[in-house]
């Protein structure tokens, strides 16, 4: 396989990209059991570096929306979709 880019180095967009390619390789069942596992386990790996930049950015909109009081202004939303999401 490709020699790949530590997933830390990868933008948001890269690393959503490619586990979205992942999944959709794992998905066709086209490829030899070793490699499925290791196009698993990098998609475990993008999946929970995705995941904590969004935490992460969720706390950061989160303290930037404070008030001069201190009271959060932010509302409740829907959680978002989790229908395409990887099934751990």
């Amino acid at each position: 396989m490709a020699e790949r880019k530590n997933v830390e180095e990868l933008t948001y967009k890269e690393a959503s990209t490619e586990l979205e390619l992942i999944i959709r390789s794992l998905e066709s069942g086209d490829m030899e059991l070793e490699e499925s596992l290791e196009s698993y386990t990098r998609g475990v790996e993008l999946l929970k570096s995705l995941r904590g930049r969004l935490a992460d950015a969720e706390q950061k909109v989160s303290v930037l929306l404070q008030d001069v009081d201190g009271t959060d202004q932010l509302v409740p939303g829907e959680p978002a979709s989790d229908a395409d999401a990887l099934n751990l």
